[in-house]
């Protein structure tokens, strides 16, 4: 399996784990040109979440080379904590002060 194989593998499976109407994940390469994905160094995973269907937080996380030879389940876990992490970030922001 290629890279990008694994790294689209991956998109699915954080997709799977994460199932949440607010949340949207898309996976950029970095010698891809696409109008919403950055050229850079390596592949990443840009997340949007949008909080009571008007606020939008974007977060962007690298996939390093470091973490290239995880396996799909090991790497999607650290993908997947950190996705966890960005919103209750957002959510204590938004709902912190009611």
């Amino acid at each position: 399996m290629n890279l990008e194989e694994k790294f689209n593998l991956l998109a699915e499976e954080v997709k799977k784990s994460m199932a949440n109407p607010d949340l949207d994940i898309e996976l950029c390469f970095p010698n891809e040109v696409d109008q919403a994905c950055e050229i850079r160094s390596y592949p990443y995973l840009r997340v949007k979440y949008v909080v009571e269907g008007h606020d939008v937080y974007e977060k962007e996380i690298d996939i390093e080379p470091m973490y290239w030879e995880k396996d799909i389940k090991d790497l999607a876990g650290l993908v997947t904590f950190q996705i966890q992490q960005f919103m209750e970030e957002i959510d204590s922001v938004e709902y912190g002060g009611e």
